[in-house]
């Protein structure tokens, strides 16, 4: 069987970005409250929330956090023999947010002042990094479009390649996959600036003068950049997605002459 035709290992997108992704930011933000810290609030007559079980400070959330991507990736590996490229995407964020917040968090309960440009960067990182990972890839023997969209499991690309290949338009093929690859690409770089304004937005207002209540309002921040972080990449990756599918279906018609259903392999 050729390389094209070889389908690679089924995977569920959904457990891959819950596993190395979701599962882990929301250890870190539920579990970086130190017991310590909170105390040390109380005393102060600020109210704040109960210290729960799940408090475990800054360190010991980061070990956790990193554990599920970890033990995933390596699962993954050994099953597979090669790198997820999910779980190192989530590792690497997860990396970012939890050395993040050891630097911003200061002994004395505090949170450095740059802690919205600092954060901002490190939000808009992680999709400029997978924007052009993406780009770079299309030279490179293994491109993440096929990983994303125009996958084995989804097109018949041993047909596609063969027709391709017999009627002499690799020209035309080879660009229709490098035009399709930038425009996937710079879903991402637009999910850099939506992130990079949603933490000056959701950071910004972070009294630093108060150095115990700074602390709980940087919690609170990042909690919702979380989740409204994931919206600003998952929706212009979503509306874009659609587009490139859109145009690498109707791409592929014209330089194959197959129809939709002999591009698509059977559901």
């Amino acid at each position: 069987m050729s390389e094209a035709n070889r389908k690679p290992p089924q995977e569920n997108p959904l457990t891959n970005i819950l596993v190395n992704v979701l599962v882990p930011i929301m250890a870190l933000t539920m579990m970086s409250d130190s017991p310590e810290t909170l105390e040390l609030l109380r005393q102060q007559g600020v109210d704040v929330k109960e210290t729960k079980p799940w408090h475990l400070g800054p360190v010991k959330a980061l070990i956790i956090a990193l554990a599920l991507p970890v033990c995933y990736g390596l699962w993954f590996f050994f099953r597979h023999r090669k790198l997820n490229f999910f779980s190192v995407v989530g590792l690497t964020s997860v990396l970012l947010t939890g050395g993040l917040t050891l630097y911003l968090w200061q002994e004395d309960g505090s949170v450095r002042s740059n802690a919205p440009t600092l954060f901002g960067i490190k939000e808009g990182s992680i999709p400029l990094i997978l924007g052009l990972a993406i780009f770079v890839s299309h030279w490179t023997k293994t491109p993440l479009l096929r990983t994303f969209l125009y996958s084995p499991q989804i097109f018949d690309i041993g047909k596609i390649e063969s027709i391709v290949e017999e009627r002499q338009s690799g020209e035309g093929y080879r660009k229709l996959l490098f035009v399709c690859t930038a425009l996937f690409s710079a879903s991402f770089l637009i999910s850099t600036l939506a992130n990079f304004f949603l933490a000056q937005h959701f950071l910004g207002d972070i009294d630093f003068n108060d150095k115990l209540e700074a602390r709980r309002q940087y919690n609170n921040g990042v909690g919702k950049l979380t989740f409204w972080g994931f919206i600003a990449i998952g929706v212009p990756i979503l509306v874009i997605l659609m587009f490139v599918m859109w145009h690498l279906v109707r791409g592929l018609k014209r330089i194959t002459g197959l129809g939709t259903e002999e591009i698509l392999l059977p559901r």
